[in-house]
């Protein structure tokens, strides 16, 4: 048949693009006839992110997934007006080739950005930074190097330990490693922490929030330089989602993405080994008679009960005999006017002291404008709890005066220390107060709210085992992203355990305006 004829019969049955899609084959593709990929994302509504369960990248909390990169891909989902789909892979190299695959959009794994890497993938600009740590078990000797150990090294084949183990052998070559794919970093963790194993190594991030619940573990020496964690997108000339991603890191404010931060490390190594070790004894001679108070106290005044046993943790140890050197008692260590207050007619009696407790938690937190959000109301309610609504009202006022936006504690833990000094304390409403110890307390407690929380989340054994996936969890929406995680408008037209006997606290003026001040009710439980 005449090649006009062929012609003839494309032209007459095909849409003209397409035909000129056929007919200039040798020259270019039909994939420029695709819609970019962003559109496409916005059509279907819904943002594909490949992830890893683990408490680094994305995990199941109280009320659905949370974890640093997993709120951080969120807000990137909001920012495009469509929902985040969260699916699990076993590994970070995994969840990069459901990307590479066409299966999800970005990764958001704790991938770390390397050169092999680059070339197989687009990275975005780095969302954090991690140093790759060898870990041992305390009691075994510390290895000053790759050259001095003496035991059986493994590692997960997922991660990016394998290609540096590899590099660092020409240094040593008496080196030897083994790679697995049958377990994450997390459970070559617990493998080390339980002397199942002798060595691994995992990034500094992972290794800092395990060793609050596995306090055997010690970090040997780094294994290398820091390392940039990135979002990680498939190849190709099609960049409209990168570059919106790219958009939205860049115009996402710095102080957001530091709050972030906090909210997920500000406090992971602010509880020691002792510390662990010990928190977990009393969690089982000493909590199981004090937890149905606090579970009945905390529902009665809506409160979570392990944040109300954190509280009592740093305050007593669960002691109900506890005593002060300033006079205050009790589990809750309340002091004498707020057990009259709060009608505690015993404060040594734990029930009524508990109850004591909840109850100025519950007033302090009402007493926080509705404007502060979860869990910064949370954290604000505790250095409340401690030095006074009063002064966290001042904390809040100088954070905005300072430029600082108070509805966050990062910012307003900034400003708290400054309390103590009289160039700051006497501008505010009600004076002095020890502000750094307010801000210890505030860390220390939320460093034993996660360790409570995960001790009690059902696990068989102290310390808990590492985070198992449900399979119901495989996909999942995740949680819906803070707006602080949205990038600031464009303008028009350009564009914490330090332990009590440690802190240093600043001896009270004995003349100024801090002596007669009296904060709002409640005053600080203790």
């Amino acid at each position: 048949m005449p090649a006009v004829s062929v012609r003839s019969r494309l032209r007459s049955r095909l849409p003209a693009a397409l035909y000129g899609c056929v007919a200039l084959a040798t020259l270019t593709t039909c994939s420029d006839l695709r819609p970019p990929l962003l559109e496409k994302i916005r059509e279907e509504g819904v943002l594909k992110i490949a992830s890893t369960y683990s408490r680094t990248s994305c995990y199941s909390g109280p009320n659905g997934l949370i974890g640093y990169e997993c709120e951080l891909a969120q807000g990137l989902a909001k920012s495009l007006g469509v929902s985040a789909q969260i699916s699990f892979s076993n590994s970070p190299a995994d969840a990069l080739q459901a990307v590479l695959e066409g299966r999800a959009h970005l990764a958001a794994a704790g991938l770390t950005v390397n050169s092999e890497r680059r070339d197989r993938a687009r990275f975005s600009s780095p969302i954090d930074q991690v140093v790759p740590q060898l870990v041992y078990r305390i009691g075994s000797p510390r290895p000053k190097s790759l050259g001095e150990l003496n035991g059986r090294l493994l590692v997960s084949e997922g991660g990016n330990h394998v290609a540096r183990l590899r590099a660092l052998a020409r240094s040593f070559p008496q080196l030897k490693w083994e790679a697995t794919t049958a377990y994450d970093s997390e459970d070559l963790l617990f493998q080390v922490a339980s002397g199942e194993l002798d060595y691994t190594i995992a990034s500094s991030a992972l290794v800092a929030i395990n060793q609050r619940y596995y306090p055997r573990l010690r970090v040997a020496f780094d294994v290398g330089n820091a390392e940039d964690i990135a979002f990680a997108f498939a190849p190709g000339r099609d960049t409209s989602l990168y570059d919106a991603a790219q958009d939205y890191l860049a115009r996402l404010p710095p102080r957001n993405l530091a709050r972030l931060h906090d909210r997920y490390y500000g406090h992971v190594e602010e509880v020691d080994y002792f510390s662990s070790v010990q928190i977990a004894n009393h969690m089982r001679s000493r909590l199981p008679r004090l937890r149905g108070y606090f579970e009945q106290s905390a529902d009665r005044h809506g409160l979570d009960w392990r944040l109300l046993a954190a509280i009592g943790y740093q305050e007593s140890h669960w002691d109900s005999s506890a005593e002060s050197r300033t006079g205050v008692r009790g589990v809750m260590m309340l002091t004498n006017d707020t057990a009259s207050r709060y009608k505690v007619a015993n404060r040594e009696d734990p029930e009524q002291s508990i109850e004591g407790g909840a109850r100025v938690l519950a007033d302090i937190l009402r007493g926080i404008p509705e404007e502060v959000p979860e869990p910064d109301r949370s954290w604000m309610a505790l250095a409340a709890y401690n030095q006074g609504l009063g002064h966290l009202l001042d904390a809040r006022e100088l954070t905005s005066q300072r430029g600082g936006d108070s509805t966050h504690w990062l910012d307003v833990r900034d400003v708290f220390p400054l309390l103590s000094r009289p160039r700051w304390y006497q501008q505010t409403k009600y004076g002095y107060t020890r502000g750094r110890e307010a801000v210890d307390f505030v860390t220390n407690v939320r460093a034993y709210y996660d360790i409570i929380s995960w001790l009690t989340s059902g696990a068989p054994v102290l310390p808990p085992p590492p985070l198992r996936l449900e399979q119901k969890l495989r996909v999942a929406e995740a949680l819906p992203a803070s707006d602080e995680l949205l990038p600031e408008p464009l303008e028009a037209p350009a564009l914490e355990s330090i332990p009590a006997s440690a802190v240093t606290e600043e001896p009270a003026p004995t003349t100024g305006p801090a002596e007669a001040a009296t904060a709002p009710e409640p005053v600080p439980a203790s």
